[in-house]
C-alpha cells in the first residue's frame, strides 16, 4: 500500500483544533515514557522508497559544482515511529525510510563519504541518525536532546563510531519562519509526537508529506545562502583541513585554521596594554577610565560628550549620536576602518595567544579585503564573519581560542583609536554618528575636505589602521542602529529593523519597511505605496510561539501550528492572535494572592483584528478583507517614533 500520494489533506481535517486542547495544556512528565518499550521495526509501518527527481528542477546542482554530493535530509521521531526524508539533489534522488534501520544504514553506507545537509542538524539529526545505527532509541535521544537539554555529543561514545560530514545551513530563525518569509505554505502536521501508539497509514501519509516539504524548504534556503558552504569548503581546501571539518561552526573553523590550543591558568583578563600611537589630549578621561582598576568590571561603563555627542563606551564597544533624529545633505562621507578588530589584531599583535600560526589569520584577512575590494559583497561575507568570530571566540571559555585578554585589548582600543581620531577632526566637522569600527560626519565647509583627509592619512600612518571613504550624499538618521544615507552613485545603505534591506529570508511586513524608505527617499507618502500595493505577501508579518508558550489562539480556537502568517482585517468579527502558556480563562493566582483570568498574550506588532493564511501566498492578490489602514498608521507611527516625521510637517524635505 502506498502511503505517499493518497489524500494527505483528508485527515488534516479542519485548519483548526477541535475544542479538545489535552495535547496543548496536558503535563507529559518523563517517567511516562519507557524507552525500553520497543515494537519491533516489522510490526510497524515500514517505508522504503526511493524516487527520481524532475532534473528541470535542480539544473543548478551538478557534480562539478559538487563533487562530494549533497544529501539534504530531516527526521521526524515519534515515540515508537520514526522517519526521514533523504534528498539528493546532485544525483537527483530522493528517498523515504521509515521504521527500516537497516535501509538507512545501507543508505549510510553507500553515501558515508558525501556531504549531508540540514538544518540544525548539528544539534539534533545528526544524533538521530547515528542513535538508529547504533541501536538506541531515537525517541530516548530526541527527548534528552529537546526536553532534558543534554547535548548530542554527551549521549553516547558510540556515535564516534560513525562519521558524518554534516553542514547545517541554520539561520538565525527557525526553518518555518524562513518559509513564511519566502512565502510559502508553514503549515505543520497534526500528528501528536508523543502519541502512545504506533503511526497509523494516514498519519504516516501526513507525516511523509510534512517531513518532505521541509527538506524542500532546506533546499530552498541552501540556494538562497550556498555562499556559506562554498565559502566553508574554500577554507577547508585553502588550509588543508580535513573534511569532517565542513560540520563546524565558523567560529570552531576558525580556531583550527589559527591551531589553537587551550591554555589554562591565566589570570590576566584585564591586563590592558594600550597602545603607545595613541595621541588623546581633550579627551583623556576615557584612557584614564580605563586604566583605573575600580572599572574593571564588565558592567560598568560611562558616557563622554564628544564633538558634541554624547557617547557609550565600556567593555562591549562604543557608539554615539546625536539625541534627535537628523536628515542632512552635503559634505558628509562615512568613514570605515577596514576590519577593524582583525586589523588591531594584527597590527598590535593581539591575536589569542593560543593561537599557533598567526599567517593563516592574516591571509584570510588579505583575501577579505581583495573581495571586499572587488566588490565581492556577499563572497568577502564569510570571510569578514571568520575574522570577525576570532574576537568573539576569543572571549568564549568553551573554545580552544579562549583569550579574554587579548579581546579586551582589542576591544578597549579600538575605542581609544576612534575617539584619538574624532578628536583630530573635531574642529573640522559636525559628528553624525560613531559606532564600533567607524564614523559618519559632515565637514564643516567644502574648503576643509582637504584638511579632513590629510588628518585621516595622519592617522592611518601613525596606527596602522586602514580607512575607507564612501561619499554620502544625503542621510536620514533615527539613532546609531536606525539610518539611510544614499551614496553619490545613488546607492542606498540601510539600516535598523524597520528600513533595512530585505530579501526572501528576512521578509516581515515588507510593505510597511518600503512604505518608509520611499517616503524617507522620494517623499512618497506611505499611503500612496501602501494603497498601490495589491500583492498579499507584502503585507505578511511572521509570528511563531516560542518554547515559552504552548500554542497560539485565534477566533476561539486554539491552533495546531507554531508560525502563523498574519494580516489586517477590516472584519471586527476577527480577534487578535494570542499565545498561550494556560488554556484562556485558566483562573490564576498572581504574585499579590489575587486570582485573575488568563486571557492568552498578543503578538507583538499585530493587529486587533487579524486572519491567518499559512498556505502558499506567492502569487496571491489582496482581497477586500485585508485592512490597508492599519499598514499605513503603522508606518505612519514608525516614521514618527523612529525618525521623528510628523506627515503634516514638512521641514523634513
Amino acid at each position: 500500500m502506498s502511503f505517499l500520494n493518497d489524500e494527505v489533506d483528508e485527515i488534516r481535517g479542519r485548519e483548526k483544533l477541535p475544542e479538545n486542547v489535552q495535547k496543548f495544556f496536558s503535563e507529559n512528565k518523563e517517567g511516562e515514557i519507557d524507552y525500553d518499550e520497543i515494537i519491533p521495526e516489522d510490526e510497524k509501518i515500514q517505508l522504503n522508497k526511493k524516487f527520481q527527481l524532475d532534473p528541470e528542477l535542480y539544473q543548478d546542482f551538478t557534480e562539478e559544482l559538487y563533487p562530494d554530493s549533497l544529501n539534504f535530509y530531516d527526521f521526524e521521531v515519534f515515540r515508537h515511529d520514526w522517519l526521514v526524508v533523504i534528498i539528493n539533489p546532485v544525483e537527483k534522488m530522493k528517498h523515504i525510510i521509515a521504521n527500516d534501520s537497516e535501509a538507512l544504514r545501507r543508505y549510510y553506507n553507500k553515501h558515508d563519504d558525501q556531504i549531508w545537509v540540514g538544518y540544525n542538524s548539528r544539534n539534533y539529526d545528526t544524533f538521530i541518525l547515528k542513535s538508529i545505527l547504533v541501536g538506541i532509541n531515537p525517541k530516548k535521544t530526541n527527548d534528552d536532546i529537546i526536553v532534558r537539554g543534554i547535548s548530542g555529543h554527551k549521549i553516547s561514545k558510540k556515535f564516534r563510531n560513525y562519521n558524518l560530514y554534516n553542514f547545517d545551513v541554520y539561520q538565525k530563525n527557525g526553518l518555518k519562519t524562513l518559509e513564511g518569509f519566502m512565502g510559502n505554505d508553514i503549515r505543520e502536521t497534526e500528528v501528536d509526537f508523543n502519541l502512545p501508539r504506533k503511526l497509523n497509514p494516514p498519519e504516516m501519509r501526513q507525516t511523509v508529506k510534512y517531513c518532505q516539504h521541509d527538506v524542500e524548504q532546506t533546499i530552498e534556503v541552501f540556494r538562497r545562502r550556498k555562499e556559506l558552504y562554498e565559502s566553508q569548503v574554500q577554507l577547508i581546501e585553502t588550509f588543508d583541513l580535513p573534511k569532517y571539518m565542513i560540520s563546524l561552526t565558523q567560529a570552531q573553523l576558525t580556531a583550527n585554521i589559527l591551531d589553537c590550543k587551550r591554555v589554562e591558568g591565566r589570570d590576566d583578563e584585564f591586563d590592558l596594554q594600550l597602545v603607545d600611537t595613541l595621541r588623546i589630549k581633550k579627551y583623556k578621561y576615557a584612557k584614564e577610565w580605563f586604566e583605573n582598576p575600580v572599572n574593571l568590571d564588565y558592567k560598568k561603563s560611562f558616557t563622554l560628550d564628544v564633538c558634541g555627542v554624547p557617547h557609550q563606551f565600556g567593555w562591549g564597544g562604543l557608539h554615539g549620536c546625536p539625541e534627535e533624529p537628523l536628515h542632512l545633505k552635503g559634505n558628509i562621507f562615512h568613514v570605515d576602518v577596514i576590519s577593524y578588530y582583525p586589523s588591531i589584531m594584527i597590527v598590535y599583535d593581539f591575536l589569542t595567544r593560543n593561537c599557533k600560526d598567526k599567517k593563516n589569520y592574516k591571509k584570510i584577512y588579505d583575501i577579505r579585503v581583495a573581495l571586499k575590494e572587488a566588490g565581492k559583497k556577499k563572497e568577502q561575507a564569510p570571510y569578514k564573519i571568520v575574522l570577525n568570530g576570532t574576537y568573539g571566540i576569543c572571549k568564549d571559555p568553551y573554545s580552544s581560542a579562549f583569550d579574554p585578554r587579548q579581546a579586551n585589548n582589542v576591544c578597549v582600543n579600538g575605542q581609544l583609536m576612534l575617539l584619538d581620531l574624532l578628536e583630530h577632526l573635531e574642529k573640522y566637522i559636525t559628528l553624525i554618528q560613531s559606532n564600533t569600527d567607524g564614523l559618519i560626519v559632515q565637514v564643516k565647509d567644502s574648503s576643509q575636505i582637504d584638511k579632513f583627509r590629510e588628518i585621516c592619512k595622519e592617522w592611518e600612518d601613525r596606527t596602522g589602521m586602514g580607512l575607507g571613504f564612501d561619499e554620502i550624499d544625503e542621510i536620514w538618521q533615527g539613532d546609531v542602529n536606525n539610518y539611510i544615507f544614499k551614496f553619490a552613485n545613488g546607492k542606498l545603505e540601510r539600516k535598523g529593523a524597520y528600513v533595512m534591506e530585505l530579501d526572501e529570508l528576512n521578509n516581515d511586513l515588507p510593505i510597511v519597511n518600503k512604505a518608509l524608505v520611499d517616503y524617507l527617499t522620494k517623499g512618497i507618502e506611505p499611503e500612496e505605496t501602501i494603497r498601490n500595493c495589491n500583492n498579499l505577501k507584502d503585507f505578511q508579518k511572521i509570528v511563531k510561539v516560542s518554547s515559552n508558550y504552548r500554542c497560539g489562539f485565534h477566533n476561539g480556537e486554539y491552533l495546531n501550528d507554531k508560525t502563523f502568517r498574519v494580516f489586517a482585517s477590516k472584519s471586527n468579527n476577527d480577534g487578535s492572535i494570542l499565545k498561550c502558556k494556560y488554556p484562556i480563562g485558566a483562573e490564576l493566582m498572581g504574585e499579590d494572592g489575587k486570582k485573575r483570568i488568563y486571557k492568552g498574550e498578543k503578538f507583538a506588532d499585530t493587529p486587533e483584528h487579524c486572519f491567518i493564511y499559512n498556505n502558499d501566498v506567492n502569487g496571491i492578490l489582496v482581497t477586500e478583507k485585508l485592512n490597508k489602514r492599519w499598514y499605513i498608521d503603522l508606518a505612519e507611527k514608525r516614521l514618527e517614533e523612529k525618525f521623528g516625521v510628523k506627515l503634516n510637517d514638512d521641514a523634513l524635505f
